[in-house]
């Protein structure tokens, strides 16, 4: 596919505010690349990009009102032997003026954070300080994405990620959208990005289907 994959178009609407019609309907978009696919739920509209014909995607009854997420229609999406990522709130929050507030890290490739940013997004960038790490990167359908890992959650000082995030918003350009895949979960980490000024805007499943087949 030449040129921004459709599904970018959303994500950016809904970071302004706009989304798709409340109507519990499901439009279905090409697959992502990297043989990637993905299931994202906004309020009573879901969006799947998948290299399924669109007729069989809808004959599975998926819908906007929580069916897109159902673990029986995820797994058709991966086949049997594919692989299914956790469910995730989007967030976005937007990037803040000022210098840059936190230093490349280049001792990190080896982090299970950085791993696993690498394994799911391209043009990652490493960041951090002794409170953490931080990813920058091109994540689902060419969007920014970031994610941090403190250095000690369990010793964390209270607002440590909060602090950690706002310092991450410095490395992106004033004004611009930065969206991030939070585990609901991981409730520690939610808190600390909504503290950090991050707005829940939906949900997504990221599938790398098992009929794809890689050298």
């Amino acid at each position: 596919m030449n040129g921004p994959h459709p599904l970018l178009t959303y994500f950016l609407d809904a970071a302004d505010g706009r989304f798709p019609p409340a109507d519990g309907q499901v439009t279905v978009l090409p697959p992502l690349a990297y043989g990637l696919e993905c299931s994202v739920a906004f309020t009573a509209h879901a969006v799947i990009a998948t290299a399924l014909p669109a007729a069989e995607v809808h004959a599975q009854g998926p819908d906007g009102y929580g069916g897109s997420m159902a673990p029986d229609f995820l797994r058709h999406l991966a086949g049997p032997k594919g692989w299914i990522g956790e469910t995730d709130a989007v967030l976005v929050a937007r990037g803040l003026s000022g210098p840059p507030r936190l230093p490349p890290r280049r001792d990190a490739d080896d982090h299970p954070r950085v791993r696993y940013a690498r394994e799911l997004r391209t043009d990652v960038s490493v960041y951090g300080d002794e409170r953490g790490l931080v990813t920058l990167a091109s994540g689902l359908a060419g969007r920014r994405e970031l994610s941090i890992e403190l250095a000690s959650p369990d010793g964390a000082s209270a607002g440590a990620g909060r602090s950690l995030l706002r310092a991450a918003l410095t490395l992106v350009p004033a004004g611009e959208p930065v969206f991030a895949a939070v585990s609901p979960g991981n409730a520690r980490s939610l808190r600390a990005f909504l503290a950090a000024g991050f707005t829940p805007i939906g949900s997504e499943a990221i599938v790398r289907p098992g009929r794809w087949v890689w050298g």
